[in-house]
């Protein structure tokens, strides 16, 4: 018989509804911002008593490393009370951990001045980073960039780390993005958030001004799911 505490359950239910809103986990700033507890070494505490239940998995030198054991949430009847989820990320069935998913480098991004990316095929990839299959839902249209720069330092994404997107052309506000800059031909790591016939990308960090161009000079390549450290870096 598992038993959890408030906290725990109240945290427990903040990452299964991050998921199913966003599709990707929430990081130990924002678990701890959300449950009103301050400091990332308690969050990483109960954190820890989930992993034991095994309730939760967790990949400590990836940023968004937590994963949730679903079937177990439904055979212990406590995945009602965290929201049934049905996004992409749900399994039919338990994924073994050794099952990795080989996602291309296609490049660097800024997250501080816009920078040329070039265009890669995904087949003459010459640089891959693997990651378990099941943190991330559909492997389809994944692909990685290096970024460049720290103006999504507060967003937790440093210089040198990579982040991991799914290739789509659209993105709902609040959503990290990489964004295609028609005229400047260059693309950049931001927050997108529309603005009338205007789109503002937002840096994380407040030493950055926001870029304001046009809607129709904004393309998106493809939104964040994920960021990984590398522990070398």
């Amino acid at each position: 018989m598992i038993t959890l505490s408030t906290r725990q359950k109240n945290i427990l239910e903040f990452i299964v509804s991050f998921i199913q809103e966003k599709e990707y986990p929430p990081t130990i700033r924002e678990i701890g911002e959300k449950v009103g507890i301050s400091s990332t070494s308690v969050v990483n505490y109960n954190l820890a008593k989930l992993e034991n239940e095994a309730l939760i998995a967790r990949e400590r030198d990836v940023s968004r490393g937590l994963s949730v054991n679903w079937p177990k949430l439904t055979a212990l009847g406590l995945r009602s009370e965290a929201k049934q989820a049905t996004s992409a990320l749900t399994p039919v069935t338990p994924v073994p951990i050794h099952m990795l998913l080989r996602i291309p480098i296609l490049g660097h991004i800024a997250a501080g001045e816009p920078i040329q990316v070039e265009a890669i095929d995904p087949t003459h990839a010459e640089e891959f980073v693997e990651l378990a299959q099941g943190m991330l839902g559909s492997p389809e249209k994944l692909f990685a960039l290096k970024v460049r720069g720290d103006s999504m330092i507060d967003a937790s994404v440093l210089d040198g780390d990579i982040v991991i997107l799914r290739h789509q052309e659209t993105a709902i506000d609040g959503d990290m993005v990489a964004a295609w800059i028609e005229g400047d031909e260059e693309t950049t790591l931001k927050y997108l958030f529309r603005e009338g016939r205007q789109v503002r990308l937002q840096p994380a960090n407040p030493t950055y001004k926001p870029i304001v161009r046009p809607a129709d000079k904004v393309r998106i390549n493809g939104r964040v799911v994920s960021v990984i450290r590398m522990l070398n870096q």
